[in-house]
């Protein structure tokens, strides 16, 4: 009896009452994650891009709150760097490059973007989080033993690209390892990172882009005006 005693005091002691234990909501945990890349101000990754039978290799690098850059290994010499105004996308094959301006009306939500603190803040206003199993952690491929966090996110409108999201997040860093997006045609994007490094103090400098001299320019091939 003494020894049962004993063990509820300890409990009593030791262990927190239940009604103070905060239930993780699959809201409350993208939000989470979202106060996290609150605190990254610029990071490295290694990113593979697949989408049908295509796969894409590069390093991607992005300082807050808007700039990015993707140097890609295959294709190889391709290029995509947005400035916070402009976007330029350079294709070697064809020895062009596209230069658009973006308003910040008309900013495109692509999977890499999505990775940034902005970016999880557009997918919190615009898609309902849900787990994809639970809250527990599960592994990232079926024969994979690296374990996430998944989290489904259903858009909010049909005005949104992307008709569902799944996030892979690393429960001990919390920063995305893995987003899946479903077009509305059913196709299927994924973008992944690895080797992830923050707060390199990436200068602004990474993201002035030189295209070759023998390439040749076409503006505004998105749409014709910034506004």
């Amino acid at each position: 009896m003494k020894i049962w005693l004993l063990a509820a005091a300890f409990m009593a002691v030791f262990l927190p009452p239940l009604s103070s234990q905060e239930i993780i909501t699959a809201e409350r945990y993208l939000e989470m994650v979202s106060e996290h890349y609150g605190t990254v101000r610029d990071y490295e990754a290694n990113i593979v891009i697949r989408s049908g039978n295509s796969e894409m290799y590069g390093k991607i690098s992005h300082l807050s709150p808007s700039f990015l850059r993707i140097d890609f290994t295959t294709p190889a010499e391709q290029v995509i760097v947005f400035n916070g105004e402009q976007l330029t996308v350079y294709l070697p094959q064809y020895r062009a490059v596209l230069n658009q301006a973006i308003s910040r009306s008309r900013r495109p939500a692509s999977g890499a973007s999505l990775a940034s603190s902005q970016g999880l803040s557009l997918l919190r206003r615009n898609y309902v989080p849900s787990f994809l199993t639970g809250p527990e952690p599960i592994p990232l491929d079926s024969n994979s033993r690296e374990m996430v966090v998944k989290l489904r996110l259903t858009r909010r409108s049909i005005s949104e690209g992307f008709r569902e999201i799944q996030l892979c997040i690393d429960p001990e860093t919390r920063l995305i390892r893995r987003i899946e997006g479903r077009t509305i045609a059913e196709g299927l994007v994924q973008f992944d990172f690895s080797g992830i490094r923050t707060n390199q103090g990436i200068p602004e400098q990474r993201f002035i882009y030189d295209s070759p001299a023998s390439a040749n320019l076409y503006n505004n091939f998105i749409f014709r005006d910034a506004d």
